[in-house]
């Protein structure tokens, strides 16, 4: 079905439900386009009719055009559609952005090949060990890197290795490793997946609710995150059967061009100051946001990054975080999420069972759209269910959407791995489930444990 359908298909679905479903009378103008911004934003992703960025830029020109007018159904004077394109200068997507500086920059000078290198010789040639430290390593760049890079770097770095050992049960578990660890790496830290930051945004918007640091996200996400590595890992060897048989490891790749050595320690100095200074925000009450700036004017300024680098950072994430941001104020600002929790028998449900739901809710949608899309969606609607504890499910709905790993096209490191030839369907389908069926589980006990938000 071509793009054009599929969109004019959605279209139609999203107009039908916001003007013609019984219940959508109930809506206030401003609420009623809303939902049809909604509706039609969540069948765009879903059906993959249009790239996930241009699906977040079409939702600020909607909000622009629908919701913006002066004197009408939202908007009361002419420049309030301004905060709707503010969004794009919003702090957490220049959090973002200083964290592809930060890996942009640890490229161009190579350590993040120097670290992935070091990390495995150190685990020794034996399957299980390498499996073992090729998950840490990508799991820990993934937790200031993207996911897409990391894992693309790791599967450069894991090649060599793999050579003549195509279908084997050892190329099949290191591939897929890499994959799982990648997805799970975003969730340790703030920057390391766009649905966290969808998550800290929609709780700034709650009046008295949780305001989550740097810190506070590692303390929530990391632990989880940690112990379904480790249960990846062990199921991993359990899967292919890996043992003690020695493997040789990749040589490290040499680099033909040599970097200057300022360059390297300006980086390398850079990166512990700045993630330094965002572990210990609340102490100094320096903005994350702005941390991100030391990072943004060292590297340009210097040169570190050249002008083909800079071009080349992932500006399209930034674009859907942007449109994820600004979906979600919709849902809130709009009072749609209030419309939409009172069709939910919320009520008769314990709080603690409202996020369990949601979080499987979250883990399937995910498997079939971005997970981005899937936390734009589900977030503002979900704390607005459950009110008594939005912090919790406004971080558990962004924690799941990073365990959805079921299809090779759920998730880009999902896909990059399977391109590898050395994977099938059955491969993902195997892991995704376990993952998915214990990782909400595991959440919500982590954070019901830490009873920061209870």
């Amino acid at each position: 079905m071509g793009n054009l359908v599929k969109t004019l298909i959605a279209l139609i679905i999203a107009v039908a439900v916001a003007v013609l479903v019984p219940e959508a009378e109930l809506l206030n103008p401003a609420a009623r386009r809303g939902l049809f911004i909604l509706l039609f934003a969540a069948f765009l992703w879903m059906s993959d009719a249009m790239p996930a960025y241009s699906v977040g830029i079409l939702v600020i020109a909607l909000k622009t055009l629908l919701l913006g007018r002066a004197g009408g159904v939202f908007a009361t004077s002419s420049h309030d559609w301004e905060e709707f394109v503010a969004v794009l200068g919003h702090p957490l997507v220049w959090l973002f952005f200083g964290g592809f500086v930060i890996a942009a920059g640890m490229a161009a000078v190579g350590i993040d090949r120097w670290i992935a290198n070091r990390i495995l010789t150190k685990f020794g040639s034996s399957s299980g060990r390498l499996l073992m430290g090729l998950m840490l390593t990508t799991f820990g760049l993934s937790m200031i890197m993207s996911n897409t890079a990391t894992t693309a770097m790791m599967l450069a770095i894991l090649a060599p290795l793999l050579i003549d050992k195509e279908g084997t049960s050892t190329a099949r578990a290191l591939v897929l490793g890499v994959a799982v660890a990648a997805n799970l790496g975003g969730m340790g830290s703030l920057i390391g997946t766009p649905p966290n930051a969808i998550a800290v945004g929609a709780l700034l918007d709650v009046p008295n609710g949780p305001q989550i640091g740097f810190l506070d996200w590692m303390i929530l996400g990391l632990p989880p995150a940690f112990m379904l590595l480790i249960l990846s890992w062990g199921l991993l060897r359990v899967f292919y059967k890996l043992d003690g048989t020695p493997l040789l490891l990749p040589e490290t790749e040499v680099r033909k061009v040599m970097i200057p050595r300022w360059q390297t320690v300006t980086v390398t100095l850079t990166l512990f100051l700045t993630v330094g200074l965002w572990l210990t925000s609340e102490w100094h009450r320096a903005p994350a946001a702005a941390i991100s700036f030391i990072p943004i004017v060292l590297f340009t300024t210097t040169g570190i990054l050249t002008t083909q680098r800079i071009r080349g950072l992932p500006y399209d994430v930034l674009f859907m975080l942007a449109g994820g941001l600004a979906l979600g104020q919709t849902v809130s600002n709009t009072g749609l999420s209030l419309w939409i929790a009172d069709l939910m028998p919320a009520g008769e449900i314990s709080p603690v069972l409202i996020v369990l739901l949601f979080a499987y809710l979250t883990v399937l949608l995910s498997n079939f759209m971005s997970n981005t899309a899937a936390a734009t969606v589900l977030i503002p609607i979900s704390i607005t269910v459950a009110s008594s504890l939005p912090g919790m499910i406004a971080v558990t709905v962004a924690l799941a959407a990073s365990t959805a790993m079921l299809l090779p096209v759920a998730t880009p490191p999902n896909a990059m791995a399977f391109a590898t030839g050395h994977l099938q369907t059955r491969d993902f389908i195997r892991m995704g489930a376990v993952i998915g069926l214990v990782a909400p589980l595991l959440v919500i006990t982590w954070l019901s444990i830490v009873l920061i938000f209870v």
